[in-house]
């Protein structure tokens, strides 16, 4: 062999691998880039990066067989309505509300086109589109978990539906500015509960006991102190 030839040859195998070594930093960095922070999660929970690439590269090939679909407006408006209801219910039934938030969630994926059957399979399916919420839903279903042990304190509660919220709004392609209001009703609906699992005056399941006699009427028919208290002349007579 020809040292011309030899020379040829080293420089073909530096070119492949350089070539080999610039594909797998474009691959990282696009894997990275789609993934967010589940690309490091998976990495840690396979324990390689090699192997964790090779998982994100085929959910990313799954999700491309599947027949994901955008809402139409009709769809969106009626979601969007059956999630208001979800916070105000949270008011006099935490418990309730986190589990019909659960439920909400599954029908909105089923609707999209994702296969719901199984948790795992749905967060790894929503990580490809929406992987900076999916640790979001991982958060809330495990409260949702916790929550049919009974085992979730309303604050808890109060928590997976904020993190339920961020994924709902990703699946309808709620604009920025309306996802602030849905925050703000979140916060606004559930901050009555935040301080203890069970409030005082609420049953088991959250649920906060009503007076039966309105505060108003107690302060229209309360006698007043002046009243309760014989005047000067009154008593003089």
């Amino acid at each position: 062999m020809t040292t011309g030839l030899l020379i040829f040859i080293i420089v073909l195998v530096l070119v492949a691998a350089l070539v080999f070594v610039f594909s797998r930093q474009r691959r990282t960095a696009r894997l990275r880039d789609q993934f967010g922070p589940e690309y490091e999660r998976t990495v840690g929970e396979t324990g390689s990066r090699h192997a964790a690439e090779a998982e994100l590269e085929e959910r990313r090939d799954r999700l491309e067989e599947l027949e994901i679909a955008p809402l139409d407006a009709a769809a969106r408006e009626r979601y969007l309505e059956r999630w208001h209801l979800v916070q105000a219910k949270f008011v006099d039934s935490p418990t309730e509300a986190t589990r019909a938030a659960d439920q909400l969630i599954n029908e909105v994926m089923r609707d999209r086109g994702y296969p719901v059957e199984e948790f795992e399979q749905r967060a790894a399916d929503i990580s490809v589109d929406h992987a900076q919420v999916v640790d979001d839903y991982r958060a809330a279903h495990a409260v949702a978990e916790a929550n049919e042990r009974s085992e979730a304190s309303t604050e808890d509660l109060r928590q997976a539906l904020v993190h339920y919220r961020s994924l709902f709004e990703d699946l309808l392609d709620v604009p920025e500015a309306d996802r602030t209001l849905v925050h703000d009703l979140v916060e606004e609906e559930t901050a009555g509960h935040a301080e203890a699992p069970v409030a005082p005056g609420a049953s088991a399941d959250g649920r906060v006991e009503r007076d039966p006699v309105p505060a108003a009427e107690r302060a229209r028919t309360a006698t007043p102190a002046s009243d309760r208290t014989e005047r000067p002349e009154e008593e003089a007579r």
